[in-house]
């Protein structure tokens, strides 16, 4: 019997997606690919609620799609503010320091987000040219303030990138009405494919400011102008060559967007809000604190739980135990206190309810004082409440 993977990523995929991914190759310039990967990258500006944008599909991962926004749109020289809520904030720093970005952060304690009017205060003194927002820290399990982050960033007239990894087709967003300028993220979590493709949908105003640029971009890999043509191409219904496509992946991808559209953006983002707030109500249920400081700022895309006193690391392998895939931590200052559970794509009450009862009966063998069947319950009584 297969372990259910409940993960911050890859997560479970749909059967139509894996077979899109076993299917026979077909070229990267036959017709019917031409097909694919252009309404694949249609349907990602849906997705993304960004019909202004254009969309790049790239073979990377997520750390790609940071680079791909980074390299693109920052010269040596320029400031860039980074609202850091945990690891990956720093990776996106390190990454803009890289390219020659001087980098301001506006940071909070592990557990917490930076609010809109600290940022602002800030924003307000000037002098920025980016700023980089991670909408769900994999890291943590904080969810920012994005809409009013983002808002502020345009008030300020500062191009916004926002790291949506961990919540791109998990998590409200709308690209467009709100002004993001970047929204990147990667196949492996929500977006339901295979680990291997990094996504970005850019706005008009990003697209400008890149043409401006006087320096050319440090990467070749990573410059728009060398996939730019391709992305063009593809949705005209043409084929280009800058470098192989995954086809199968690419292929998946399509499928993926297609199911994730047929479900409908707000029903999706209201199906992970509902299965968020049964795992809370299990974790209440069993006495166990979030890393998240409050609700305001915790993630529906995954949960990350302290361990409870008298209990440690060795409780992600007893809960595989139970046929259950969870995760540590990896915030560097908490890694051995905490782990992670996954509740993104398709995951639904019956996900649910199998993993809180194996997260449950591995606490209990673990010494921790609970009512056995209390979390299920709890959880139960959420789904069944809404």
């Amino acid at each position: 019997m297969r372990d259910l993977l409940m993960i911050p990523g890859p997560v479970e995929f749909e059967p139509e997606v894996l077979q899109a991914l076993a299917a026979p190759t077909l070229g990267h310039t036959d017709p019917a690919f031409i097909t694919v990967f252009g309404r694949a990258l249609k349907r990602l500006r849906e997705v993304c609620l960004a019909p202004s944008s254009q969309p790049f599909v790239v073979s990377g991962s997520g750390t790609l799609a940071m680079e791909l926004a980074g390299a693109n749109l920052v010269e040596p020289g320029d400031r860039a503010l980074v609202v850091n809520t945990g690891y990956f904030s720093d990776r996106m720093a390190k990454i803009l320091e890289r390219h020659g970005a001087q980098v301001t952060q506006v940071g909070a304690k592990p557990g917490e987000a930076p609010s809109a009017d600290e940022v602002e205060t800030h924003l307000a003194r000037g002098g920025f040219k980016l700023m980089a927002v991670t909408h769900v820290d994999t890291s943590t399990g904080v969810l920012a303030p994005v809409e009013a982050l983002v808002k502020a960033g345009r008030k300020h007239g500062v191009l916004v990138v926002v790291d949506g990894v961990c919540a791109t087709a998990g998590e409200s967003f709308h690209q467009d009405a709100w002004g993001a300028d970047v929204y990147l993220t990667a196949s492996q979590k929500a977006v339901g494919v295979p680990p291997g493709l990094a996504l970005l949908t850019v706005s008009p105003r990003a697209m400008d400011a890149w043409r401006k640029r006087r320096t050319p971009v440090a990467s070749v890999y990573a410059d728009w102008a060398e996939w730019l043509p391709i992305m063009e191409a593809y949705e005209a219904g043409k084929p280009a060559y800058f470098a192989t496509p995954p086809v199968n992946l690419v292929c998946a991808l399509d499928v993926s967007l297609g199911q994730i559209l047929a479900e409908g953006m707000e029903a999706r983002f209201a199906r992970h809000q509902r299965m968020a707030r049964a795992f809370r109500a299990a974790w209440r249920a069993m006495g166990l604190r979030m890393l998240p400081v409050s609700d305001a700022v915790t993630a529906n895309t995954l949960s990350a739980v302290y361990y409870p006193e008298g209990v440690d690391a060795a409780l992600v392998g007893r809960v595989k135990g139970q046929g259950i895939v969870v995760a540590g931590g990896l915030h560097p200052e908490l890694k051995t206190r905490y782990f992670r559970v996954g509740h993104m794509n398709r995951v639904g009450p019956t996900d649910v309810l199998a993993a809180v009862g194996a997260v449950e009966r591995a606490l209990i063998a673990a010494g921790h004082r609970s009512e056995p069947g209390a979390a299920v319950a709890a959880a139960q009584t959420a789904l069944v409440t809404g």
